[in-house]
């Protein structure tokens, strides 16, 4: 049974890396002075209007981008579970993020953080990196993001300057 376990858990682990290595997804150490935007999201989207937005923040600040995708876990497993379909969904997103920030000629350093909750896992990424600027989605408009009580939490304590986004709304055809 216990050998089982530690089978199991060895393969995720394993499933991980191997995802992690074929995404491309790149961990670059900060260059000392270097600026850097965290776009923070979740629920297998990241509104491409958010997007535009923080790549043009980065661009014009000659700033880092650092899309940082949250994974919430839930109570039910241990908090340093592999979650391996949250992340099979989290690595692609992160691709088109890069492509379309490294198109527009800015840096990025994507990752993916754990946390019971949106703003447990802000407070574990902020207890190890420093931000300039938080550009945050909201909720909204068929789009996962950040709810009203987020939000709050996050404006009032975000360690850096804090841009909430609406996600774009398609006018009815």
């Amino acid at each position: 049974m216990i050998v089982t376990v530690i089978a199991l858990a060895s393969l995720a682990v394993l499933l991980v890396v191997a995802l992690v290595a074929r995404s491309g997804v790149h961990v670059r150490r900060r260059k000392p002075g270097q600026r850097r935007i965290l776009v923070p999201f979740t629920g297998g989207t990241l509104d491409s209007t958010v997007l535009d937005a923080a790549i043009r923040i980065a661009r014009a600040e000659s700033a880092t981008l650092v899309p940082a995708y949250i994974l919430v876990v839930p109570l039910r497993y241990s908090e340093d579970s592999p979650l391996v379909d949250e992340v099979g969904v989290a690595l692609p997103i992160l691709e088109a993020v890069e492509r379309a920030a490294v198109r527009a000629g800015v840096p990025v350093d994507a990752r993916i953080e754990k946390g019971r909750s949106l703003t447990h896992a802000m407070r574990l990424l902020w207890g190890v990196e420093r931000f300039d600027r938080i550009v945050a989605p909201a909720a909204g408009n068929g789009h996962a993001g950040f709810g009203v009580d987020e939000l709050a939490w996050l404006l009032i304590n975000a360690p850096a300057e804090t841009l909430v986004l609406k996600p774009y709304e398609q006018a009815a055809a």
